[in-house]
């Protein structure tokens, strides 16, 4: 992976966004530690650090929403990441409002890619932010493709370049 890209990953819900990033950190953590990792071949760079900020949970504990504790863990990998680190982010900005969300979304992918240049991976239901490769040569649009079959839905579990074409939310 090249140092600084950013790839947006776009898809339909169950297409397996989510599992491919968290894939490509235990396989990248495996290979840091020169664990046999289970594939024909990988080119695995040296990173620094691996972030990931996945999944949803309150800390109620603490008082701390889930909004509140995505937004803590996505300001800690911002202010500590490193060119030589990868980061993993799956739907930033979706414990809020639509349009505050994928502002959150638009400004994390734009740090990643301008300011700290970390190889990312960044699954998103924020189609919009499928422009931003336009703006910044940094950035690159990935999605896992699915395909209709009738009233069904087939998912393919393939990494494909470009965004994808729709969203099959509501099927799902």
């Amino acid at each position: 992976p090249d140092e600084g890209m950013v790839q947006l990953i776009t898809g339909p819900n169950m297409a397996g966004k989510s599992t491919y990033i968290r894939q490509v950190a235990l396989l990248t953590l495996m290979a840091q530690m020169g664990s046999y990792l289970p594939a024909r071949e990988a080119a695995i760079g040296i990173a620094d650090r691996i972030f990931a900020r996945v999944g949803a949970s309150d800390e109620l504990s603490r008082g701390q929403s889930t909004f509140m504790v995505e937004m803590t863990e996505t300001a800690r990998i911002l202010n500590t990441a490193t060119a030589r680190s990868l980061v993993i982010l799956d739907e930033i900005g979706r414990g809020t409002s639509t349009y505050d969300g994928l502002s959150l979304a638009w400004a994390c992918a734009e740090q990643l890619a301008s300011k700290i240049r970390a190889f990312t991976l960044f699954a998103t239901h924020y189609f919009e932010l499928t422009q931003l490769p336009e703006q910044i040569p940094a950035l690159a649009n990935v999605h896992l493709d699915a395909v209709e079959h009738g009233d069904g839905i087939a998912f393919m579990h393939a990494v494909q370049e470009g965004a994808a074409n729709r969203s099959y939310g509501l099927q799902v």
